[in-house]
C-alpha cells in the first residue's frame, strides 16, 4: 500500500500537469552567458537527466529551480510561480547536494536525520508527533531500510547507504518534484545503479518529478525518460537516444561518447 502521506500528496495530481516551464531564459554571469535562450517544460512524472561538460550551465540550472538566482532574462515557473516566490510551491521540491556535509561522529541515528526533512511540514515550531515520526520511518524503508537500520548512527552507515538517507530526508515534506545534483558522484558502480533504481521506483510508484544532473552519461541514459545537454549558448532536449546522438553531445563531449556507447 502506497503511503502518499509520508511521501507526498500525489493523489489528484494529473500527469500532464506543469511542474517546471522555462521560457526563452537566458542567465549572465558577469560578462558570460552561460545559459542562452533556454526554453524546457518538465511535467509531472518526468525523470529529466542534465548533462554536458564542466561549466556549461548545469549547476546554475539548478540554482535558478530552487530560487536561488533568478534570470537575467526570460520566464521561469515552477509549480505555476516564481522558484524565488515565497509560498508552499517551495515546500514540495527536495533537494539533494552531491555530498552532504555531516560529522559522522555525530550521535544522530538515520532516522533522527530523515526527521529532518520534516521541518518542511510542520515548521521550526511544532516539536515532531508520533504522525511524523511514522512518516519519516515509511519513508526510509521507501528507500530500502528496515526498522533496525533506521536507528544506527548515521557515521556506522556506509556511504551508498547515508546517500539514501539524505535522499529519503529530501523526500519528507511533501515532495513532488526531486532535484538531484550529482547525487553519485562519490559511490561506486553497484552503489550508484542501486541509488537510480530506486529513484526511478519512486518517480514509477507515486508520480514524482525527478531532476537529475550527472557525469554518468551511461547511467543516467538508461533511467532517464529525457536527456538535457547543455554546452553554453547551445543545448539540446529530447529522448536519451535522440540527444546522445546529437551534434551538440557530440560537439560538447567529442570522442567520448563513442567510447562509452560503442
Amino acid at each position: 500500500m502506497r503511503n502518499y502521506a509520508a511521501l507526498g500528496e500525489m493523489v489528484g495530481i494529473h500527469s500532464s500537469a506543469r511542474v517546471l516551464e522555462l521560457q526563452n531564459v537566458s542567465i549572465q554571469l558577469g560578462r558570460r552567458t552561460v545559459i542562452n535562450n533556454l526554453n524546457l517544460v518538465v511535467r509531472q512524472g518526468d525523470f529529466l537527466g542534465v548533462i554536458g561538460p564542466n561549466g556549461a550551465g548545469k549547476t546554475t540550472l539548478m540554482r535558478l529551480i530552487l530560487g536561488l538566482i533568478k534570470p537575467s532574462q526570460g520566464m521561469v515557473r515552477l509549480f505555476g510561480a516564481s522558484p524565488s516566490a515565497p509560498g508552499d510551491h517551495r515546500h514540495m521540491v527536495g533537494y539533494l547536494p552531491q555530498k552532504q556535509r555531516f560529522d559522522d561522529r555525530f550521535p544522530v541515528s538515520a532516522l533522527d536525520v530523515v526527521m529532518m526533512g520534516r521541518i518542511g511540514c510542520i515548521g521550526l515550531l511544532r516539536w515532531p508527533s508520533r504522525e511524523d515520526r511514522k512518516a519519516a520511518l515509511s519513508t526510509l524503508c521507501r528507500v530500502g531500510f528496515n526498522k533496525e537500520d533506521a536507528n544506527r548512527p548515521i557515521g556506522e552507515l556506509s556511504g551508498g547507504q547515508q546517500q539514501l538517507v539524505f535522499l529519503a530526508r529530501a523526500l519528507c515534506s511533501h515532495t513532488r518534484l526531486l532535484v538531484l545534483d550529482e547525487p553519485t558522484a562519490a559511490l561506486d558502480l553497484t552503489a550508484q545503479n542501486r541509488f537510480y533504481r530506486i529513484v526511478k521506483e519512486l518517480q514509477n510508484d507515486l508520480g514524482l518529478t525527478v531532476i537529475i544532473v550527472s557525469h554518468d552519461l551511461p547511467v543516467v541514459a538508461g533511467y532517464a525518460d529525457r536527456l538535457l545537454c547543455l554546452d553554453g549558448y547551445s543545448y539540446i532536449v529530447g529522448t536519451p537516444r535522440e540527444v546522445l546522438a546529437s551534434r551538440q553531445v557530440a560537439r560538447a563531449y567529442g570522442r567520448q561518447i563513442a567510447q562509452i556507447f560503442n
